[in-house]
């Protein structure tokens, strides 16, 4: 029996609508593994938060955002038991051999703009692990994961000054455009 967030009555999430998990190697040959967020991430999720910087905070949520609203359980929960059905969250994460802790070093999110028949995507990486390709793999996860749910179109809005997430979207095809708001750019994917 499916619950109201789309889980089976165990609290798993349907793995009929989730996609696979992989995984990849980084520029300096670390191995992460791309894979669908879980309920019991809470908690990484909350370390996850506290590794941003206050400029990658602002270039995501387009505020100042503080660690206690971000990390806040009823926002976590929300996030941690995404609804398939409704949108994909994906974390890069990564296993440490000695400690086996794991660690989140990367989010992103496609969320179902309905009834149109495409998505929202974010996507955020902590300070330490930008620039070393897990945005861009992440990104064209996302993608693929869009394109199996048979979706049109992944629409993004970022601030001007995220220059880097734009370059990011370009090379992945997106095409930007200034928005109403002069701080801000859209960016559409043709699927």
């Amino acid at each position: 029996m499916v619950g109201p967030l789309g889980y089976l009555a165990d609290s798993s999430p349907r793995s009929d609508l989730l996609p696979n998990s992989s995984k990849w190697r980084m520029k300096d040959g670390t191995e992460v593994e791309i894979r669908p967020i879980r309920p019991d991430d809470e908690q990484l999720m909350v370390r996850f938060h506290r590794d941003l910087s206050d400029r990658t905070v602002y270039l995501r949520y387009f505020c100042s955002l503080s660690l206690a609203a971000r990390t806040a359980h009823e926002r976590l929960v929300r996030i941690c038991f995404a609804n398939p059905e409704c949108e994909t969250v994906l974390v890069v994460t990564h296993t440490d051999s000695k400690s086996h802790e794991e660690k989140i070093f990367a989010v992103g999110r496609l969320n179902k703009l309905l009834p149109k028949n495409e998505a929202e995507l974010a996507v955020l990486v902590t300070d330490e692990y930008q620039g070393r390709g897990i945005g861009t793999q992440l990104l064209s996860r996302l993608i693929q994961v869009a394109r199996e749910q048979r979706l049109d179109r992944i629409v993004a809005e970022m601030l001007r000054d995220n220059t880097a997430m734009q370059s990011v979207l370009k090379k992945r095809g997106f095409r930007l455009r200034l928005f109403d708001d002069p701080r801000s750019v859209r960016a559409f994917l043709e699927l």
